[in-house]
């Protein structure tokens, strides 16, 4: 259990790596005009995320869950593939990548890196560690809520986005002569 704690610890320490080049990335942002959207839905997200963390070692601990390495192996890939792609989803959109949806308008949409093979890439990021974190140590019940309440977010999220996004990247309309 020692193990699996430090892992989850580690995966918050990325957390507040995130919140630190997030932050820094706003100000940025902030600097060139940006919009920022979608505040009503970021409370719920932080306290999913940090509930899914809570959430693996309470169930692990509480109901004693067995290590199981013919899961446990395939999840921490899986896991450590989620972790690879998030970071190439963070240096691809460099500056303009946030905890928040934040656009600064008139950029265009990014569509290099994986966002030259799907529109969110950092969701499947999401996705993938929200199912994955837990069953490392067979915490399939914090698997299985984080997953269904991830994806009613995700939903309000993603639609958030995309208003977002076409808003800030549509071809300015000129004025009635």
């Amino acid at each position: 259990m020692i193990w699996y704690a430090l892992l989850v610890a580690a995966v918050a320490a990325e957390r507040v790596v995130e919140l630190v080049v997030a932050r820094r990335n706003e100000r940025w942002s902030t600097a060139r005009g940006a919009i920022v959207t979608g505040q009503g839905h970021y409370p719920a997200m932080v306290v999913l995320h940090t509930a899914l963390l809570v959430g693996c070692l309470a169930e692990v601990w509480l109901a004693d869950r067995p290590f199981v390495p013919a899961l446990a192996w395939p999840m921490l890939a899986v896991l450590a593939g989620s972790q690879a792609l998030r970071w190439w989803c963070i240096g691809t959109l460099g500056p303009r990548w946030n905890t928040r949806v934040i656009v600064v308008p008139g950029l265009p949409l990014v569509t290099s890196g994986p966002y030259r093979l799907l529109r969110h890439p950092n969701y499947v990021a999401v996705v993938a560690e929200g199912v994955a974190l837990p069953l490392v140590h067979t915490a399939w019940v914090t698997a299985a809520v984080f997953t269904v309440l991830n994806a009613v977010l995700l939903t309000v999220r993603i639609r958030c986005e995309n208003r977002a996004l076409a808003a800030a990247t549509a071809p300015a309309t000129p004025a009635p002569a």
